[in-house]
């Protein structure tokens, strides 16, 4: 009986010990350091997702835009001998084929009193061909000062690559009065560029219309550097 008691004892320890090696566990007295638990070894997963990667256009139903409209709270205002018959220049970069409506521009002001006439959006491509225009919008510029979708004449089918949104103002009206959105980057918006790749630019002067083609290696920074820069548009 004795032999049997110490027997059973003896298995029994044993197995208890198994137990709490499975369990991460040491026992009394014992200096050995702990299992490791086979779950905490491994790795967490990433899924292959590359993380937070800031607002897109499209998650405010755009396809693309110069930038996130909430760091557009600077305010551009230039007189209307500044800016009048001039054609100004935005590059935007597309990295996917869009169907292309409509350009997106920030009002901030209007001036109730302004004389407006012969004012249009349109599209250069990096040739500097004219492939789309809106009708006149002196009438939308005369109202509500909100972000809003200004109309192409005809949407087209824009391939990726490089595109000059073009703004077309003539008329008069009050410098503090008609006032776009834009950044606050003043003249340092060109940096590291040159023509006829600037990112912000005017071409031209005395258009009542939008030319069908325009020499990019003409850009120029004049109207830029005086306040007239960093508007901000989007595309729908």
């Amino acid at each position: 009986m004795r032999t049997r008691t110490t027997t059973a004892t003896t298995g029994l320890v044993t197995a208890l010990a198994a137990l709490l090696v499975l369990a991460g566990c040491t026992a009394p007295g014992d200096s050995r350091p702990a299992a490791s638990s086979s779950v905490a070894s491994v790795p967490a997963q990433s899924g292959g997702e590359s993380g937070f990667e800031g607002p897109r256009p499209q998650d405010q139903n755009l396809l693309a835009w110069t930038g996130d409209p909430n760091d557009a709270g600077h305010v551009t205002a230039q007189s209307s001998a500044g800016v009048g018959g001039r054609v100004t220049l935005v590059r935007i970069v597309l990295r996917e084929q869009i169907t292309w409506s409509n350009v997106w521009l920030g009002l901030a002001g209007i001036d109730p009193n302004a004389q407006l006439a012969n004012c249009y959006l349109g599209v250069y491509d990096a040739k500097g061909t004219l492939v789309a225009t809106t009708p006149d919008i002196s009438p939308q510029l005369m109202t509500d000062a909100i972000a809003k979708p200004f109309a192409l004449g005809k949407p087209f089918t824009a391939a990726p690559g490089t595109y000059f949104i073009a703004l077309l103002l003539n008329g008069t009206w009050a410098t503090n009065g008609l006032t776009l959105k834009s950044t606050g980057a003043g003249i340092s918006v060109n940096a590291g560029l040159t023509p006829p790749n600037l990112r912000y630019s005017n071409l031209l002067t005395g258009q009542t219309s939008l030319p069908a083609t325009v020499n990019l290696a003409e850009q120029s920074t004049s109207t830029i550097n005086t306040g007239w820069a960093s508007q901000w548009y989007a595309i729908s």
